[in-house]
């Protein structure tokens, strides 16, 4: 176990989470050149960085594990969902769950795939409110019930996304997803990040795309 060093922080003041910040000695030159890759990618696309990830640093080896993991979940040259559908899948989950920093990312993510922020926040108040295919509506009914009810899942809710039109691979990629967002979910409400104030603001200007509701 790494001895804890003086906290001298990374490039950033603010105390944005319940814990302490990030201490640049503890970490390898390998993840820190990770993490500053990370930031110039937040700030190309929004023009800030995400708060989140200012914090994650402080266990350095588990920051790294979780890019990782999340990048696998949202490559599309490798997955089987839209990222559209992932992000819809975190909403359902992180309101589900009352995540406010959750839900304050993953729309703003949304809003900026389908262009359409109306149609983000119905799917962000209350899913039921949006419109909604078939397919979305069956994944978004699926990752309501097994963040509500993970004690009832059974291969009923597989057969239910299969009868929507899902095959084998989009099925265990969606199981992935909305666990993957019941994980960060608990663990973020622990740590409390301070969500960012650009994200309510973000992606609320776009033009609407016909694509947002298909």
């Amino acid at each position: 176990m790494p001895r804890p060093r003086k906290n001298t922080g990374l490039k950033f003041d603010e105390q944005l989470s319940y814990l302490q910040k990030p201490v640049r000695e503890e970490m390898t030159d390998e993840q820190y050149e990770l993490f500053n890759k990370h930031v110039e990618t937040m700030q190309k696309d929004w023009g800030f960085i995400n708060n989140l990830f200012k914090i994650l640093p402080l266990n350095a080896s588990q920051y790294e594990g979780f890019l990782r993991l999340r990048a696998s979940l949202f490559d599309p040259e490798t997955c089987y969902l839209s990222n559209a559908d992932k992000e819809m899948i975190a909403l359902v989950v992180s309101s589900t769950n009352g995540c406010t920093y959750c839900l304050t990312t993953h729309s703003d993510a949304l809003r900026g795939i389908t262009g359409n922020p109306e149609w983000v926040d119905h799917l962000t108040y209350n899913y039921r409110t949006a419109k909604l295919t078939k397919k979305q509506r069956a994944l978004c009914d699926y990752a309501y019930f097994v963040t509500v009810y993970p004690r009832e899942v059974d291969t009923e809710q597989a057969d239910k996304l299969r009868k929507a039109g899902f095959n084998d691979h989009e099925i265990l990629e969606a199981a992935f997803v909305a666990g993957f967002f019941n994980f960060t979910n608990r663990w973020v409400g622990t740590i409390d990040p301070k969500p960012n104030s650009g994200h309510f603001n973000h992606n609320r200007e776009l033009k609407r795309r016909s694509k947002a509701e298909k």
